[in-house]
């Protein structure tokens, strides 16, 4: 069984405080892009869980989150089964697309089709959330609201169809370093939140990231893409979660198919689609 695990782009980022936890209270609106790894499932008669992948960037022991995703929903489900998960990798780490967290909640989805566990939506939300942050949001997809840690989700209406780019630079950017290393801003709290303006009027142009400043000071050549993108006339320009992905979003294909040649030049980037929540259902269970 191969199933395929989408990446996402974080249309804003608001962050809000610190938690007595030592997380960060954030508010976010995730959007998934058709941009995707392939997960591979395959039985096994021993009780063994193997993972393995064609990124050598990438650990696939026990550290990974594919693994202990695995490892969880067997021994939630009290499953006795095996199974052998061979990736494709195509979204880079280190990149805030949430590749690792995606991976997690298809093989999360996956598992429970293959061990035939019954486990409804919320049973698999509930391990989610104990996976990572954002591990809930990819057994939802579409456009979503993000609060809490990113686990607390809320699905919204999907927005027109966009089109996209996605420059990936050669940069790992490590999200608790960037949470580290960030001050707040002056102004915060809801009065000022681009995102709840963004709720009401659904435009996409004053929405930011609360994280750039710090990742441009971290990467300073992240922020001239940013600007290419700007000069190209995009909807939309930020950097993805904590980085070091950029993306720029156009209302046309015509527009993202041009801005994709001259990125290109300079850095490796993909041209992407937003998916509806529909179509992300269908994507991520039709299967490869």
């Amino acid at each position: 069984m191969k199933l395929k695990s989408f990446a996402k782009i974080n249309l804003g980022l608001e962050v809000l405080g610190k938690r007595p936890d030592g997380y960060h209270e954030i508010r976010t609106l995730f959007q998934a892009v058709d941009f995707h790894d392939v997960l591979d499932f395959a039985p096994l008669d021993s009780d063994s869980i193997q993972v393995e992948g064609d990124d050598p960037a990438v650990p696939w022991d026990e550290r990974n989150l594919i693994h202990k995703a695995a490892v969880l929903l067997r021994e939630s489900g009290r499953a006795e089964a095996g199974v052998r998960i061979r990736v494709a990798k195509r979204i880079p780490a280190g990149a805030g697309l949430g590749g690792g967290s995606s991976n997690a909640a298809v093989t999360l989805h996956g598992l429970n089709l293959l061990w035939g566990l019954g486990l409804d939506k919320k049973a698999l939300a509930d391990l989610a959330g104990r996976l990572g942050s954002d591990v809930t949001y990819f057994l939802e997809g579409g456009l979503c609201l993000g609060q809490g840690r990113g686990e607390a989700i809320s699905p919204l209406e999907d927005l027109p169809r966009l089109f996209g780019v996605i420059v990936l630079p050669p940069v790992v950017s490590l999200t608790a370093e960037v949470y580290r290393l960030y001050r707040p801003s002056l102004t915060s709290g809801d009065k000022d939140s681009k995102i709840i303006r963004f709720l009401q009027s659904r435009e996409l142009g004053s929405l930011e990231n609360s994280l750039e400043r710090t990742v441009f000071r971290l990467y300073p050549q992240l922020q001239d893409i940013k600007r290419f993108f700007q000069s190209r006339g995009a909807e939309l320009s930020l950097v993805s979660g904590s980085g070091s992905a950029v993306f720029g979003l156009f209302r046309s294909r015509d527009e993202a198919e041009r801005g994709w040649t001259e990125a290109q030049k300079r850095h490796p980037s993909v041209l992407v689609e937003t998916l509806s929540r529909d179509e992300y259902g269908k994507g991520m269970s039709a299967g490869v």
